[in-house]
């Protein structure tokens, strides 16, 4: 009899530990946020196409299901402006976070306009429009772009190759904790769909 019970415990504790160790191996970067049971992840990059291609797209998802999006910026070496998009991006995210998000689709928008020698301008623009200072240096202090290098390296650690990457994430323990879409306009409703029915 005691060994019986002995050897349930040190099932239950065997089972125990590995749902704790499945929990603790998903990069936390594919969570969601506190308080959401399943989000969109996007790491993309404010001068690639794809990525202006596929930002509505993924707003519209988030609006359908009411889902958090987490944006990430994640910008490539081949593109000539985009470091610097990213780097005034988290400085309107420190004024407000939502206006941060305005900034970025805001530049989505105008992306084939804009140049090493415009962004400023555009930027400049956009600040007037929504009625806040734009310092001259943007980010003094390099916080800004120690916050844009991190997230880019949050992205190496997950092995990017490519933007946008998108994953619906989950923070339910089983089933799949997340889950990259490779191809947005097929497979993130479903991808959503499925993970919501688990």
């Amino acid at each position: 009899m005691i060994m019986k019970r002995t050897l349930v415990l040190f099932f239950l504790f065997a089972i125990f530990v590995s749902v704790a160790f499945a929990e603790d191996s998903v990069n936390p970067a594919l969570r969601p946020p506190k308080g959401a049971q399943i989000a969109i992840v996007v790491f993309e990059d404010l001068q690639c196409p794809q990525c202006r291609r596929e930002a509505p797209l993924v707003q519209q998802a988030a609006k359908t299901y009411k889902i958090p999006v987490v944006r990430h910026d994640f910008p490539l070496p081949m593109h000539n402006w985009s470091y610097e998009a990213a780097v005034t991006a988290h400085y309107f995210d420190s004024r407000s976070k939502q206006l941060g998000i305005d900034f970025r689709d805001y530049i989505f928008e105008h992306q084939p306009e804009i140049f090493p020698t415009n962004l400023r301008q555009f930027a400049d623009k956009f600040a007037a429009d929504h009625k806040v200072d734009l310092p001259f240096v943007v980010d003094p202090q390099g916080k800004f772009a120690a916050e844009v290098n991190a997230e880019r390296e949050l992205g190496k650690t997950l092995q990017l190759e490519h933007t946008p990457t998108i994953y619906v994430v989950s923070s339910k323990p089983k089933g799949h904790p997340f889950v990259e879409v490779k191809t947005p306009k097929d497979e993130l409703f479903q991808t959503i769909d499925a993970m919501k029915a688990e």
